[in-house]
């Protein structure tokens, strides 16, 4: 992704197992993940009585989807039609989004077969077990082998890339080995890979309803359990996905 390069400040470090690298975000633009069904299966779609989807008002913050920040810090919350089963009830914190396309880390796809003090391990990072431990998220279906941390921005290193105020993210082994040795940001979320989207792709699935955006905060990013933050955010925008489900699929 051109627009969140990420600098790398240690040599590559090649793991076993499900993580491949933890390194730099890489420059090139990886083929996206799609929250559109396959073609021909596209059922009608409008948003609830009340509910405005993000550009919906252009004087709302991000709205319309363009000027400085576009969506950038927001969550994107997976609509309840949502027929890719890779993002199926999913919440997604926007790292970046430009003309360039948008980056972003899911948050409720925790990681079954790896734990920190594995990935210490692979990493040969001491001490083990570590003095605090982050959660380990499955980021998002490109480049799965690579790990990003999203943290509170009270600890950075010259490599983070801040996303907003009080929001960072770094992609330096620099970070994991902070938080083994007991240090680090307040708050953090390591994940491997990452969601990608192409020039335009995510404004047009935006328009098509897959997605709500809703401001994040740091229990929705931080604290809230994954099997209920698809929930907890909705509820931010005094949703009910009954509401939403109920509307899916007319005209």
């Amino acid at each position: 992704m051109r627009g969140a390069t990420l600098a790398w400040r240690a040599p590559f470090l090649r793991l076993h197992g499900p993580a491949a690298i933890f390194g730099r975000m890489a420059r090139t633009p990886t083929k996206p993940p799609t929250g559109k069904p396959p073609a021909g299966k596209t059922p009608a779609r409008r948003t609830p009585p009340g509910v405005k989807p993000p550009g919906a008002n252009p004087t709302a913050p991000g709205a319309g989807l363009k000027g400085e920040g576009w969506l950038t810090g927001q969550l994107l919350v997976a609509m309840p039609n949502m027929q890719d089963p890779r993002f199926a009830r999913s919440v997604i914190c926007l790292c970046a989004h430009s003309d360039d396309g948008a980056m972003g880390i899911v948050l409720n796809k925790p990681l079954d077969k790896l734990t920190f003090d594995d990935l210490l391990k692979q990493l040969d990072l001491d001490p083990i077990p570590p003095q605090r431990r982050i959660r380990l998220m499955a980021g998002g279906p490109v480049e799965n082998g690579r790990g990003f941390v999203l943290h509170t921005a009270d600890w950075a290193t010259e490599g983070s890339l801040t996303v907003q105020p009080g929001l960072a993210l770094t992609a330096s082994v620099d970070i994991l080995k902070a938080i083994a040795g007991g240090g680090g940001p307040r708050e953090g979320v390591l994940a491997l890979g990452y969601a990608g989207w192409g020039p335009g792709q995510l404004e047009s699935e935006i328009q098509q309803n897959a997605w709500l955006s809703v401001p994040a905060d740091e229990r929705l990013l931080f604290a809230a359990a994954p099997d209920t933050l698809w929930r907890e955010a909705l509820a931010k925008l005094h949703i009910d996905p009954a509401l939403l489900s109920g509307v899916a699929g007319r005209a």
